[in-house]
């Protein structure tokens, strides 16, 4: 695997598990009452879709092997051109059911590579 791409998939490995860790032991209601924590996912997703938006150009059969990856940078896209429309629901939706999917690709991904 060409090193860039192993940095793409650190950069998502790293801002998933940051998701992942900050809503540990959190519930919907809290995640909409804490700003700082909607603020901190909300980037962090940003920095997931933007890696994988790369990795699809810089290496789409990597790319390709994380499930969902399309839907995934389009939620990214809404997240940053359609800040007025964010949906907390869906937000907490994607933390909940699709970080763990995620960050299991990578892992199952990076450890191809060893």
């Amino acid at each position: 695997m060409k090193p860039r791409t192993l940095k793409l998939l650190d950069d998502i490995r790293q801002a998933a598990e940051f998701i992942r860790d900050s809503a540990q032991g959190k519930s919907l209601d809290d995640y909409c009452e804490d700003r700082m924590l909607r603020h901190a996912a909300e980037r962090c997703f940003d920095i997931t879709g933007e890696a994988i938006n790369r990795l699809s150009r810089e290496d789409p059969a990597t790319a390709g092997r994380i499930t969902d990856y399309r839907a995934i940078i389009a939620f990214r896209n809404v997240l940053i051109h359609g800040y007025d429309l964010v949906d907390h629901d869906l937000v907490w939706n994607a933390i909940v059911q699709e970080i763990p999917a995620l960050l299991a690709d990578v892992a199952a991904l990076t450890v191809a590579d060893q």
